[in-house]
């Protein structure tokens, strides 16, 4: 039961990463919001859920895990309420901000949850579940999203956590155990609001950079500034007080901080990936939102597949070789889809998408389990939340670099195309061509120039695509860094089971 509430929470959390996302533009007309106004729904829960994810580990560790898990499942899920209630964008985004705040807590405390039910040698089982809900959350979210605001309207976008809340709050009341809490604690004010200040900024900037054109914005050279010396006074100060914010004896383990690595990897293929489907998808494809949201959702498939095997498959195999396996299948799918157009087979698209998907899977749960074979118990809950942490912050600054890239590199091949229509093209003067498009008409030419806007998109895609598969291949070698698993997977009976409990 406690881990039906823990994956209930996950779920909750990992779908409002993506599920609002597509119901914006229905949010835009109802709440009278302009552009820039409406993108704060999603800035305001990503910059508090950032801020809010750092201290979660001293907050359980001080108040309890059980009446922090509680609070913080029972706050998100009335912000999601009022979120659906909301009368207008200043209302949305101060609901959207509550929710941020509340939410951070829900995937770090759930893993830790699982972790501490679950013994040793049971703890690749207990990843593969709670990983269902953090990995095909945002896979799942747009496509749910887009169903609900089809089929009802953008409030149900929210409302749809209402269930799902009443389920984890009440089942964790009945049959969680409380954590022993540390009463000696004191909060360390000074790092958490310099590293809030650095992570804030630097969402900020992240988030609106693409709007404002980068560094030629004032607005995001400060933000950039503003985050630099945030981290530089939150680092200065954790390595020169006697209790810091975050404990850094954390990263002294191995294991973890190879995950952390690997983390980062997972945040940018993920996240980077899912916000250029998407769009390829709709706009450069021409497909419905309906058909879109389900073709997303086929790499979910994939995700399901990988972790119903992983568990077993870590009994036979090291943990690196199933991470090296399935970064292996993400960079050929990658490759893949460098090549893929508007003509590209729909079962192609499932296929490689399944395969994708079951790559990740086969990344995550070893990764998840391997991170916390070595970290000892009293740090496990400041260890969960520094990984939501770095896999958040490192799926903003995919999702940005993807985008910014993907608007530029249009551009730019564009301009490239556009250099090849002049009178001296002979493939223009035929007379088939020159049939269905006439250059010496204002018609003619605003063809011409969606036609090379579609082709020079298309190519900008697959660039990004190539940009993510080279990340992919670089992380490879470094999954032979993680340390050895597969003992202590064998059951309770081995001695390295044993010794590590």
């Amino acid at each position: 039961m406690v881990t039906i509430c823990a994956m209930t929470a996950t779920i909750m959390q990992a779908l409002d990463t993506t599920i609002a996302n597509v119901a914006l533009p229905y949010m835009q007309g109802s709440l009278s919001a302009s552009q820039d106004q409406i993108n704060w729904v999603l800035t305001s829960y990503i910059v508090a859920a950032a801020i809010m994810t750092a201290p979660v580990g001293w907050i359980a560790n001080r108040f309890g895990r059980k009446r922090v898990f509680i609070i913080c499942s029972a706050g998100f899920t009335l912000a999601s309420v009022m979120c659906g209630l909301a009368q207008d964008i200043t209302q949305m985004v101060l609901f959207r901000l509550l929710q941020g705040v509340f939410g951070a807590a829900l995937v770090p405390l759930s893993q830790a949850v699982m972790l501490d039910n679950y013994a040793l040698h049971e703890r690749a089982k207990a990843m593969a579940i709670w990983g269902m809900g953090v990995m095909m959350g945002p896979i799942m979210g747009p496509s749910l999203g887009a169903w609900l605001t089809e089929t009802y309207s953008w409030h149900w976008v929210f409302f749809v956590n209402l269930p799902f809340g009443i389920i984890t709050v009440a089942g964790l009341v009945i049959f969680m155990d409380e954590t022993r809490l540390d009463s000696a604690l004191r909060f360390d004010w000074f790092g958490f609001t310099a590293l809030a200040v650095g992570i804030g900024a630097l969402q900020l900037a992240l988030d609106r950079g693409e709007q404002l054109d980068w560094f030629n914005s004032w607005e995001i050279v400060i933000e950039f500034i503003v985050s630099g010396v945030g981290f530089y006074y939150f680092f200065a100060h954790s390595l020169t007080t006697d209790r810091p914010f975050i404990q850094f004896a954390i990263f002294a383990d191995r294991n973890f901080a190879t995950a952390c690595i690997f983390m980062v990897v997972i945040g940018v293929v993920l996240f980077s990936t899912m916000a250029l489907a998407s769009p390829l998808f709709q706009n450069a494809f021409g497909y419905p939102i309906l058909t879109a949201g389900l073709l997303l959702a086929t790499r979910g498939s994939g995700t399901f597949v990988a972790m119903m095997l992983v568990s077993r498959l870590m009994r036979i195999f090291e943990a690196k070789y199933l991470i090296a396996t399935g970064l292996s299948l993400i960079a050929v799918t990658l490759y893949d889809m460098t090549v893929w157009t508007a003509d590209t087979p729909v079962k192609t698209i499932v296929i490689n998408s399944v395969i994708q998907g079951f790559g990740l899977g086969l990344v995550f749960v070893p990764l998840s389990t391997a991170a916390f074979m070595t970290l000892p118990n009293h740090l496990r809950t400041d260890g969960t939340s520094m990984l939501t942490l770095i896999r958040n912050v490192a799926s903003s600054i995919g999702i940005s670099i993807v985008i910014a890239r993907l608007t530029s590199g249009t551009a730019r091949v564009h301009g490239i195309l556009a250099e090849h229509i002049n009178p001296f093209n002979n493939a223009l003067q035929m007379p088939n061509v020159t049939g269905i498009i006439n250059l010496q008409t204002d018609a003619g030419r605003a063809m011409m120039d969606g036609i090379l806007y579609a082709q020079a998109q298309i190519i900008a895609f697959s660039q990004d695509f190539q940009l993510v598969m080279l990340v992919t291949l670089c992380a490879i070698p470094l999954a032979l860094i993680m340390g050895s698993t597969k003992a202590s997977m064998q059951g309770p009976g081995s001695d390295h089971a044993a010794v590590m409990e």
